[in-house]
């Protein structure tokens, strides 16, 4: 990306401004970049755990195949998820509050002893799902996040702060060949007066 400047003490001064924001944004960016870095594999790590836990729980509960089969569809459903939102590393993220389930009435009488604790376990095990997709959500959005920074570390780092870095220096360069030409031309011109006078004494 090539910086467009004028070889002028105002393009200079703009040139100097705007170096000297990416310069002091650069370590924020790069500590930003760092913790989201940690927070993603923070998300994943537990994401994993939950999906490892479901299938732990899911596993514990095969020997049950038989008495599942039994069981009423339809009894226990997620009637509502509450998410909230909250700032990771200046991100915003989903966080799991609450999920609300719709639990039809059982008949004790009529239906085994069982189908309560088979509700709890459909609960316990469909959380988990739940909690694990919005861990992944969240590590989606944190790592995304993440991409954009590291874009933005490299940008200033690679290009734009060296970019500036040299375009002052041309301009400097210029302004000081322009002061020695100037100061050249002067010193011509003196020494051209001064001859004219001598001549003109003679």
């Amino acid at each position: 990306m090539a910086i467009k400047f004028q070889y002028n003490k105002t393009s200079l001064t703009d040139l100097g401004r705007q170096l000297k924001v990416r310069t002091r944004a650069l370590p924020t960016l790069k500590n930003k970049e760092s913790a989201l870095r940690i927070e993603v594999k923070k998300s994943k790590e537990r994401s994993d755990a939950l999906l490892a836990e479901l299938d732990k729980s899911v596993e514990s509960y095969r020997y049950l195949a038989g008495l599942w089969q039994e069981f009423e569809t339809g009894l226990v459903a997620v009637k509502d998820i509450t998410l909230e939102v909250v700032k990771v590393a200046g991100v915003k993220v989903p966080e799991l509050k609450e999920v609300i389930w719709e639990v039809k009435p059982v008949d004790a009488f009529r239906k085994p002893l069982w189908y309560s604790d088979g509700i709890r376990i459909l609960q316990q095990t469909a959380r988990l799902g739940i909690e694990s997709e919005v861990w992944a959500e969240r590590s989606r959005r944190l790592e995304w996040n993440r991409k954009k920074t590291t874009q933005k570390v490299n940008l200033y780092e690679k290009v734009q702060i060296p970019g500036y870095q040299e375009a002052i220096r041309k301009i400097k360069r210029f302004m000081e060949d322009e002061e020695n030409l100037s100061k050249a031309s002067q010193k011509i011109v003196k020494s051209r007066h001064a001859l004219e006078e001598e001549e003109a004494q003679l």
